[in-house]
């Protein structure tokens, strides 16, 4: 074969667990299989979120001005027309469920009907009731996120399931 190895000897390696198992370099050549040190569970390391290039750190410090230009062009449009009341409210109201939340716990949903809302670094964490037309849709505001509008995540339709194929419209009474 072309890395050196039988038929019959890829078949040995296959039935044999993975951390006994040597590998295979793209030379060709067989290394012996590492070790794992004193079987200590490897650490698992969160990825920090950045936003455009920019740690979510430093987009809480930002200010309006700041963070209506790394947005997208829609969003940076209705920044750069103002900050309407009703939003400046729902802020508030989020901020003060934050606020009187112990440590750890989720705050409580706050309900809107504004999905044109565009979500800001400063939401996050918050549970925000998005109204569809119908009911609100609890919606926990993650760092990914910002940018988007509330709308995005708060459908107003069931999606429809098909029936089976061949049904031809089978006509079911009611009872």
């Amino acid at each position: 074969s072309r890395f050196g190895l039988s038929c019959s000897g890829v078949r040995r390696a296959a039935q044999q667990p993975r951390s006994t198992r040597a590998r295979a370099t793209p030379q060709g050549r067989d290394l012996p299989a590492a070790m794992p040190e004193e079987d200590q569970p490897k650490k698992r390391t969160f990825r920090k979120y950045s936003y455009r290039g920019i740690d979510l750190d430093k987009l809480l410090d930002m200010s309006n001005q700041d963070l209506m230009e790394l947005f997208r062009a829609r969003q940076r449009r209705k920044f750069s027309r103002g900050i309407k009341r009703k939003p400046i409210a729902l802020l508030k109201k989020l901020r003060k469920a934050k606020r009187e939340t112990a440590y750890g716990e989720k705050p409580e949903a706050i309900k809107t009907h504004l999905r044109n809302m565009v979500i800001v670094p400063e939401m996050i964490g918050s549970v925000v009731g998005v109204y569809n037309g119908k009911q609100y849709i609890n919606v926990e505001i993650k760092p990914e996120m910002i940018g988007h509008y509330l709308a995005e995540f708060s459908i107003t339709y069931k999606p429809i399931k098909h029936g089976r194929a061949g049904m031809k419209g089978a006509f079911i009474p009611l009872k």
